[in-house]
């Protein structure tokens, strides 16, 4: 049978074989969504053919990609606990198929086109909603539906890993020529700046936290207001990780007038001090993360013939250049300033 074929047995088997089906813009992930509607009721079909990750870099960034398993397991445990991920209708986890609950069209990023005075609404709202995640005890060990799923820990080599995307990616493009001293000076760096991120315990991160993959679900309560999504590469992180994710997006403009009241908003929902420790594990997290999608942008422009990343470079780099300023990245601005400072001029 073809894919095609598999889809509406799937879906035949289910009650959904006469259904609408409304295929999703496609992003940057192998995953594909259609919305099903059928009179006045409505839910997503996931299509997401398992296939194992082989290449070097996914694997040591342990990226879950399209485990069934992973998605499973993860939204199983988040939904018990209150938090708006998708509820899991029906599965064919060998073919990688699901129906889920449809969470609506009402993202983060649409819903402030219209009406931008939300702004501050929602994004306290995200920011309890990720508060209570790190408050919520979720087992590395997880199961559900048949279903097994070890959560791993952000350690150092996987943070480095990322980390050197801008190494391999953002440099050759727009920097100079980095020998094997300013190579080990990059890795050098980057060990002693993490050491910041041991000042506080981790906890859950959904790891791809911002305005484009979360939802506005107002006739909800309290956290399950956020609605959320991509959720399968969770990792267990320092709690800065999702914070840098939302405020610092790749994709839109947060307030910067918001930023620093929602960090000490999420420390006091989170119980952590904010003090210059927690700021300085910030600076550390976001400049990782910031240094991770800027290669990222070039690498799918380039690699992949996605050239649109590339429009959204001047932002994050604009955010990584504030992140560097924080004196516990000294070295690094210095490097930066050295071998890429395209980056450091770069902003939109």
């Amino acid at each position: 049978m073809t894919r095609e074929q598999l889809i509406v047995q799937f879906l035949q088997d289910n009650g959904w074989g006469d259904a609408q089906r409304t295929p999703f813009p496609g992003d940057a992930s192998s995953r594909a969504y259609e919305r099903l509607t059928r009179g006045s009721a409505h839910v997503v079909l996931m299509n997401a053919p398992f296939m194992p990750h082989k290449d070097p870099y996914s694997l040591a960034a342990k990226l879950a990609g399209s485990d069934p398993d992973a998605f499973i397991c993860l939204a199983t445990a988040l939904t018990r606990r209150g938090f708006s991920a998708p509820k899991i209708l029906a599965t064919d986890r060998d073919n990688g198929f699901m129906l889920l609950e449809d969470l609506g069209a009402d993202l983060f990023s649409q819903v402030l086109t219209t009406a931008p005075d939300k702004e501050a609404e929602l994004y306290s709202c995200a920011i309890d909603c990720l508060a209570a995640i790190y408050r919520s005890s979720f087992p590395e060990q997880l199961k559900a539906r048949n279903s097994q799923w070890h959560v791993r820990k952000y350690d150092a080599q996987t943070l480095q890993t990322e980390a050197d995307l801008f190494l391999e990616w953002y440099v050759p493009e727009f920097g100079s020529a980095v020998d094997e001293a300013a190579k080990a000076d990059w890795y050098e760096i980057w060990t002693h700046a993490f050491t910041n991120l041991d000042a506080h315990a981790h906890g859950l991160a959904l790891r791809d936290f911002h305005a484009d993959n979360v939802f506005w679900l107002p006739q909800r309560t309290a956290i399950a207001k956020i609605g959320l999504i991509d959720f399968q590469d969770a990792l267990i992180a320092h709690p800065s990780y999702d914070l840098v994710s939302l405020l610092e997006d790749a994709r839109r403009d947060v307030n910067m007038d918001m930023v620093t009241g929602l960090v000490s908003r999420f420390c006091q929902q989170a119980g952590i001090p904010d003090d210059e420790q927690f700021r300085a594990a910030y600076a550390v997290q976001a400049a990782q993360r910031n240094a991770k999608i800027l290669g990222i942008f070039v690498r799918l422009a380039r690699r992949d013939g996605k050239e649109r990343y590339l429009d959204m470079i001047p932002r994050v780099a604009a955010h990584f250049t504030r992140d560097i300023s924080h004196p516990a990245l000294k070295e690094l601005h210095h490097w930066v300033k050295q071998y890429a400072p395209a980056v450091l001029e770069t902003h939109i």
